[in-house]
């Protein structure tokens, strides 16, 4: 069992050796310019030493245990020998020659034996090493998206206090969660314990399989994320949208189409300068959107991803995703509440704690609750609207229906409340109005902007049209 560590030793630390050397050798121009050939040897000689003192190791090893087999046979030898003399029998000289001779062809039948043993076990270690590799989900993995956080600590230092204190809560399949809270709470926490950026205590499935026991590589790819700040890379847009080139041509123009923004490049050899200085900022969210779109996965997590954008491609970014994300699991953290409100569940967290998770409508109930007292900072105006939006998301739940949807000019207005007032109910063209709100979803929506533009709100005009258009 000690020769068996000492070989795992040995394969691990030789490993860095070899990899430290092939990438010196790429590299070599750069660490040149860069002058960094001492800090460069002193890494190699660092691992050398080490995969050194291993082999060593593994060297003594061995040659004591062959010292301490070669020591058992002699005092088995010795024992068959001196028991004659002991035993003072009258046995006959050639019985104990050959009993001699027998002992010393079975010692060292016994030394082979358990080399023999040895190597095969140390060679064992190779098959475990190839049989991590079999360990993997199946390939549609996660096929539902439900997640669990099982009493899951999180530390972003060993000596610093936990971020997120035993975290417990489960998301359905294809439920859409919001996670709100003060700033500091814990809410971009969890999105990097899903990605398992640091190290965590408990566990964290997805599809009823352990985050930990995956690869990262294959755990991330398997995940969408929107960030606040849009991540552009200097290259094409076909880079920039497909990085691994896995997808055809005809799914990418597809996703800007979804995404509105077709019209806005000349292909997709299009160059996007570095940190996308040629594109606005609601454009680069778009971008981002897009590449969550192509890469279609079962869950999606969107960090902030509107905090930073105009109510239109507000309004865009949300109406994409209750469309092309509709059978995915889809956590939003929030910069504005209207953003969460209609969501199956919202997740209140306060010092790194989960105080409330349950349907928005049912936490508003509780005049003493965190979620409740958060709307009602946001101004009387706006915290009726919050209100109406989460109720009619609870009612919509209950009992649900296609085609025409009741809360998209609620919702639409919550947006745009923050906006100066000055128009006039009778400015309105009603049966335009009535045309657009019994359409579909995605037509009701791009109807509205389109006529609505330059108009200017006033914060009891949301009332005043959803009680005229509630039939």
């Amino acid at each position: 069992m000690v020769d068996k560590v000492q070989v795992k030793d040995e394969l691990f630390s030789r490993s860095p050796v070899f990899s430290h050397l092939s990438a010196s050798l790429n590299g070599l121009s750069t660490i040149r310019v860069a002058e960094a050939q001492e800090m460069v040897s002193k890494e190699f000689d660092s691992h050398q030493d080490l995969h050194t003192s291993a082999w060593f190791l593994l060297l003594e090893t061995s040659t004591a245990f062959g010292f301490w087999l070669d020591c058992i046979s002699v005092t088995f030898t010795a024992v068959v020998s001196l028991s004659f003399l002991v035993l003072k029998s009258d046995t006959f000289g050639g019985n104990v020659g050959l009993a001699i001779s027998q002992s010393l062809i079975l010692n060292g039948m016994l030394q082979h034996g358990v080399r023999l043993t040895a190597e095969v076990v140390n060679q064992m270690t190779s098959v475990e090493r190839v049989l991590e590799y079999t360990k993997v989900p199946p390939s549609g993995w996660p096929a539902k998206g439900m997640i669990q956080f099982e009493h899951m600590n999180l530390k972003y230092c060993p000596t610093d206090p936990p971020v997120l204190r035993d975290l417990n809560f489960s998301i359905q399949p294809s439920q859409k969660v919001g996670i709100v809270g003060r700033t500091g709470a814990g809410k971009s926490s969890i999105i990097s314990a899903l990605f398992r950026l640091v190290k965590l205590e408990g566990t964290i499935r997805i599809d009823n399989m352990d985050t930990a026991k995956l690869g990262l590589s294959h755990l991330r790819s398997r995940i969408s994320i929107i960030p606040q700040e849009p991540v552009l890379f200097s290259a094409t847009l076909r880079d920039n949208l497909d990085p691994f080139h896995e997808y055809p041509d005809a799914v990418l123009w597809s996703a800007l189409e979804d995404v509105e923004l077709k019209e806005a490049v000349t292909g997709l050899d299009f160059f996007v300068n570095e940190g996308g200085s040629n594109f606005s900022a609601g454009q680069r969210q778009l971008v981002c959107l897009a590449r969550a779109i192509i890469r279609n996965n079962r869950i999606l997590a969107l960090d902030e991803a509107t905090a930073n954008v105009d109510p239109q491609t507000d309004a865009l970014i949300q109406r994409t995703i209750r469309t092309k994300f509709q059978q995915c699991t889809v956590l939003t953290i929030a910069h504005r509440l209207n953003t969460i409100m209609d969501s199956d569940k919202v997740l209140v967290m306060e010092a790194g704690i989960m105080v409330e998770y349950d349907h928005p409508h049912i936490l508003l109930q509780n005049k003493q609750g965190h979620l409740y007292k958060m709307v009602q900072e946001t101004g009387k105006a706006m915290a009726e609207q919050l209100h109406k939006v989460a109720e009619e998301a609870s009612i919509q739940e209950k009992q649900p229906h296609t085609g025409c949807d009741r809360c998209v000019i609620p919702r639409l207005l919550v947006q745009w409340n923050c906006m100066q007032i000055g128009a006039l109910w009778n400015t309105l063209d009603k049966s335009k109005v009535l045309t657009v709100y019994y359409a579909d979803f995605g037509y009701s929506v791009d109807k509205l902007v389109s006529y609505m533009t330059n108009l200017i709100f006033c914060s009891s005009l949301a009332t005043v049209l959803s009680a005229y258009i509630t039939p």
